[in-house]
Order: C-alpha cells, then sequence, then structure tokens
C-alpha cells in the first residue's frame, strides 16, 4: 500500500467526518419552523455537500494505487472514529463503553484486513 494512498484515504475520512458535522449543524441551526427547503439552502448543509464531493475525489484518487476491500474500511473506520470524538466535542453526544468498543473492534478489524 503506497503512502500517499493511505494519506489520500484518510483525507477523504477526514472529509467525511466534516460533511456529517455540518449536516448535523444544519439540521440543529434551523430555527424550529424552518421548513426542509430551508434547511437545504443554508451554508451549513452546503458545505457538507461539498466535504463529501471533496471526500469522493480523494477516495477515487487513493483507488488508482489501494484495492477498494481495503480502502473503504479505512474510509469508514477512521471517519467513524473521527466522528465518535467529534460529535462528543461539538454537540455534547456522550462516548459510551458500547461506542467506544465498536470502535476499537472496527479498527481492530481494520488492521486485520489491510495486512491480508
Amino acid at each position: 500500500m503506497k503512502t500517499m494512498s493511505l494519506a489520500l484515504v484518510l483525507a477523504a475520512g477526514l472529509n467525511s467526518c466534516i460533511g456529517n458535522l455540518l449536516l448535523k449543524w444544519s439540521r440543529t441551526s434551523l430555527p424550529p419552523d424552518a421548513g426542509w427547503v430551508q434547511g437545504l439552502a443554508s451554508p451549513a448543509f452546503l458545505g457538507g455537500m461539498f466535504f463529501y464531493a471533496v471526500n469522493v475525489v480523494l477516495f477515487a484518487k487513493a483507488l488508482d494505487a489501494m484495492d477498494v476491500s481495503v480502502a473503504y474500511p479505512i474510509l469508514a473506520g477512521t471517519g467513524f472514529a473521527m466522528l465518535l470524538v467529534a460529535s462528543n466535542h461539538f454537540f455534547g453526544e456522550p462516548i459510551t463503553l458500547q461506542k467506544s468498543v465498536g470502535i476499537g473492534l472496527i479498527v481492530l478489524g481494520i488492521f486485520i484486513s489491510a495486512r491480508a
């Protein structure tokens, strides 16, 4: 696995995390009487879509030199782990024992899959 491809996958995971945080913020920052369409036009929602697009571009480039069966679990797992910490920091979502164990198992699975 090339170092640059791994870096691209990790950067894609970070962009996915940021996109998810912005989508959550776009929903929680709306006034109570806001309509669905108003939420789609919010800067946070549009920013989330932008970061998702960057995620796709980075991931596609990483696939030039990585197997998708290795790259995608790394993308998803690192995205989940980053999101667990970030959602706690920004939204106060709890980091429970179950979530921590689940992330640990995902990371372990990534290491096992990547070595195969």
